[in-house]
């Protein structure tokens, strides 16, 4: 297909259902391609979503479609952001428009919201395991539908889907792995298997093989069908194809083929539904295939926000984010102390360190150990033995993914791991897979652990300085996606004292604690509550742990109601901590709390979630005064005070 800045007239309608796919001349294909291309580019201008990789897997999810029956036949996307074009292929094709957007298609596959999606994802490396298991149900029910993969080459750098190439040969259950190559995650990808994919891709003898493909699908549809390979020594083969560490794996290889020849795909997964043993058929595609920006940038394509079509450039960020300040503070403070490293899982982009990577005086301290979130862990605690400052820099929806090492590694060895998370909070329009609301409730009962949550990005600053000099344990921050509310960080950062709250105003009717960036509809709150005449004290805790309790049990002694405010789940969140210590201290005064309820919570707009689930001033409101008497009736309303 040819590149373009901007995308054509769709030349065909959109495909209902997979047997309206089944029934389109085969002529038509590449028009259909093209025509999704068009919608993709198009739509996700305004949505913003998961354009490269959509964009890369148009042809094989065709070739998917047209062979096999969905939903009886099992189609399993890993990570599943690469899974729009199934979606528009599969009856959702009017709905592309309202993908991650409030109460429409989400932007990753979800069980609920169609047949066809048999298996919902938003991490990487769950793609094999689940397939196998599903291949194991169907043969002990005695079934014969499809199972297939499909895993991007940044799923091999996953230690889940290793676990699961280690059982296939025990179970040699059929089924079909896709692994769809084109070199990238989010950001490059990184170790020895990208570098054994890149040295098939990039050798002399791949072009031979490459263009010798369409040949070989001919052959193996006839009598004399045969593998690309062919019989070849074990030495030869694994210099020409990276078939040795599957097939020791138990998986018959096959290819690599290009990725974007339909017909190609087509034909081989014709041959591949006859085979009676679990089988991989490596092809190589471009992230990014058929828009020029994508392709010049396929980490910015790999997920964004809304975009011009003619030109991919998005809106200008007027403030800087938290993940940008947090990549140029720690690349400062590792200028002045050669201990300071930092460790991403694949995300150097996302987590600001892309700026720590790229200075010349740092970068040789800079580790991406690709999506392995637990080596991660791992290799941080083995920095922190002989005495290096470990920045341990991941998403707090993908810490969850450490969680063993957490506890076994970091906590009861006590070493001082410096676990920085990101996207704390609500992840907006991500949804369930990606939101950051459990951290607090697995952080907090660990022992040995300090962890904190800034208000703004000035106290945010402070706390990563107040990280590279604690040396005494494990210390967390956590801080939302996105930017602050505008505070400057000061040129030399303050060291803060472990477990002090700022009290930022004393009361004596109720007492406000806003965590990070909830205290600004803590403070918020409290102008209502003195609007009605309330006399409200207000606290920035700082410390998720250790809390302040004398500065808690002062609040407590003198106001008649506790307000907490959170941006996590209620269950086993800083509130939950609030109460438990009140509660071990004898003191009774009520704690109410806003939070997120115990639910998986949908994707959306953040200001829309917090209006349906009652993250807000107005809710804090109405839930302090029913501990409150009436004041002065000359006083404003609670009617007219919270908007109701």
């Amino acid at each position: 297909m040819k590149e373009s800045n901007s995308s054509k007239s769709p030349p065909l309608q959109g495909i209902g259902s997979p047997e309206e796919l089944k029934q389109l001349p085969a002529e038509n294909l590449a028009s259909l391609a093209e025509t999704i291309r068009h919608e993709l580019i198009d739509n996700l201008s305004r949505t913003g979503g998961h354009l490269g990789p959509n964009l890369g897997v148009v042809e094989l999810t065709i070739a998917l479609h047209r062979v096999f029956d969905s939903p009886s036949d099992k189609f399993l996307f890993d990570v599943s952001h690469q899974g729009y074009v199934h979606k528009m292929l599969t009856g959702r094709w009017e709905q592309i428009k309202s993908i991650r957007q409030y109460e429409g298609l989400n932007g990753f596959l979800l069980r609920t919201e169609s047949k066809h999606d048999c298996y919902g994802a938003g991490h990487a490396g769950t793609a094999l395991s689940a397939a196998l298991g599903m291949a194991a149900a169907r043969d002990l029910r005695k079934e014969d539908n499809h199972v297939i993969a499909v895993a991007g080459d940044a799923a091999f750098t996953c230690g889940p889907t290793y676990e699961a190439l280690n059982n296939i040969a025990s179970l040699n259950s059929p089924f079909i792995v896709v692994l769809n190559d084109n070199e990238w995650s989010i950001d490059k990808n990184v170790g020895a298997i990208a570098k054994y994919f890149n040295k098939i891709t990039t050798s002399k003898t791949f072009a031979g093989i490459h263009d010798a493909a369409a040949r070989f699908v001919e052959k193996i549809m006839g009598k004399n069908a045969r593998r690309l390979a062919g019989k070849v020594e074990e030495g030869a083969k694994n210099i020409l194809v990276p078939s040795v560490i599957f097939e020791e794996f138990g998986l018959r290889y096959y290819g690599p083929i290009d990725g974007h020849d339909l017909p190609l795909l087509i034909k081989t997964f014709e041959f591949l539904k006859e085979q009676k043993e679990p089988v991989i058929l490596h092809i190589i595609t471009e992230k990014g295939r058929g828009y020029k920006p994508a392709l010049e940038k396929p980490d910015k394509f790999h997920g964004l926000g809304k975009y011009s079509v003619d030109t991919g450039e998005t809106a200008a960020s007027t403030a800087p984010t938290y993940s940008e300040i947090y990549g140029r503070s720690l690349t400062d403070f590792a200028r002045k102390d050669e201990k300071i490293t930092a460790i991403t899982a694949a995300m150097p982009g996302g987590t600001g360190l892309s700026v720590f990577r790229d200075d010349p005086e740092v970068k040789s301290r800079y580790f991406d150990v690709g999506i392995a979130e637990e080596h991660a862990a791992l290799f941080a605690c083995g920095l922190a033995t002989q005495g290096i400052k470990p920045f341990l820099t991941i998403y707090s929806t993908f810490m969850q993914r450490a969680f063993d090492m957490l506890i076994h590694d970091i906590g009861i060895q006590n070493l001082p791991v410096r676990l920085c998370m990101d996207r704390a909070g609500l992840s907006g329009d991500d949804g369930p897979t990606h939101h950051g609301l459990f951290d607090i409730g697995y952080l907090r009962h660990v022992p040995n652990f300090v962890f904190m949550q800034p208000k703004d990005e000035e106290e945010f600053v402070d706390m990563l300085w107040t990280m590279a000099c604690h040396d005494q344990g494990p210390i967390a921050v956590r801080y939302p996606r996105g930017a602050g509310p505008g505070a400057k960080p000061k040129l030399n950062p303050d060291l803060l004292q472990i477990g002090k709250a700022e009290v930022v105003a004393d009361g004596n009717d109720v007492g406000l604690i806003g965590l990070g960036h909830l205290f600004s509809m803590a403070e918020e709150t409290r102008e209502r509550l003195t609007a009605m005449g309330f006399s409200v004290g207000l606290m920035n805790p700082r410390f998720i742990k250790p809390i302040d309790t004398e500065a808690i049990e002062e609040m407590a002694g003198r106001v008649k109601v506790i307000c907490t405010f959170e941006d996590h789940v209620l269950k086993n969140g800083f509130g939950a901590a609030v109460i438990e210590h009140l509660h071990d201290a004898g003191i009774t005064t009520p704690v109410v709390r806003i939070g997120w309820p115990d639910e998986f919570i949908e994707h959306g707009n953040i200001p829309a979630l917090r209006e349906k689930h009652g993250i807000s001033a107005e809710a804090a409101v109405l839930k302090v005064t029913s501990h409150l008497g009436k004041k002065d009736p000359k006083k404003p309303s609670l009617q007219s005070i919270a908007g109701t």
